[in-house]
């Protein structure tokens, strides 16, 4: 049994939520203050938090980052939930490191989905007991959520951070593109698979040494090489066949 913090000034989506999430299984506590949140939060971290983005007191992206600021809850699984749906909200949301974001209207279902689907990324890290992923010079930090390349800080958004932990585990395996959106996105998206190969192409942007390294398969999904044989030439694909 998992417990979720609710953040919601709107009481009646607060006891929608919470009607829902309770039949999943999961105990809540509802709360509609910023300040208040944060507060309770770092008292009594919860198993996630689904945080919305206009409260009084604080605003959720200031609970948002003062939670990643925290040792004790840098980690914590966030979904953010706002009525705002223009992109430039969403991507500050994701960059001050909130795990995914549901604008209003939404299905309470899919909802439960993507808390459980963060909930069983959060037990998998647990149960790995390993924070820190090294890939050449590129070391990813779980817990921080910080990823560094050569001492360098890379800022990711949260999907581009977790596909990015995905390749890294499962390096050397080929990866279809929906078996990505299963495992990093977490719920059944009905985006289409050319969210993946934008992704990846932003990873290969920010980082050039996986422009070599996350092969493309052509027509199926890509592959992180293991290090140092991204130029070997060992019957993979030719640079060509590379997006």
């Amino acid at each position: 049994m998992s417990h979720i913090v609710i953040v919601e000034d709107d009481r009646d989506i607060a006891e929608l939520l919470q009607r829902y999430l309770t039949r999943a299984g999961h105990t809540t506590d509802a709360l509609g203050d910023g300040n208040e949140a944060l507060a309770f939060v770092r008292s009594r971290v919860p198993d996630l938090v689904i945080l919305d983005l206009m409260l009084p007191g604080l605003d959720g992206l200031e609970v948002c980052r003062a939670l990643r600021r925290g040792p004790g809850t840098r980690a914590l699984p966030i979904i953010m939930l706002t009525a705002r749906s223009e992109e430039a909200d969403r991507i500050v949301g994701l960059e001050l490191g909130a795990d995914d974001y549901v604008t209003k209207p939404f299905s309470p279902s899919e909802m439960v989905a993507r808390v459980g689907a963060l909930l069983r990324r959060a037990q998998r890290w647990a149960e790995s007991g390993n924070t820190v992923l090294a890939y050449g010079p590129l070391e990813l930090d779980r817990e921080r959520h910080l990823v560094t390349d050569g001492g360098r800080e890379v800022r990711l958004p949260a999907k581009e951070f977790l596909l990015l932990e995905y390749l890294m585990q499962h390096r050397g395996r080929v990866l279809s593109r929906d078996l990505l959106l299963t495992d990093v996105w977490g719920y059944r998206y009905t985006g289409g698979t050319r969210t993946v190969d934008v992704h990846v192409r932003r990873l290969r942007e920010k980082m050039p040494m996986l422009g070599e390294a996350i092969e493309t398969v052509k027509q199926f999904g890509y592959r992180l090489v293991e290090p140092g044989r991204a130029d070997e030439g060992d019957g993979r694909l030719p640079r060509g066949e590379r997006r």
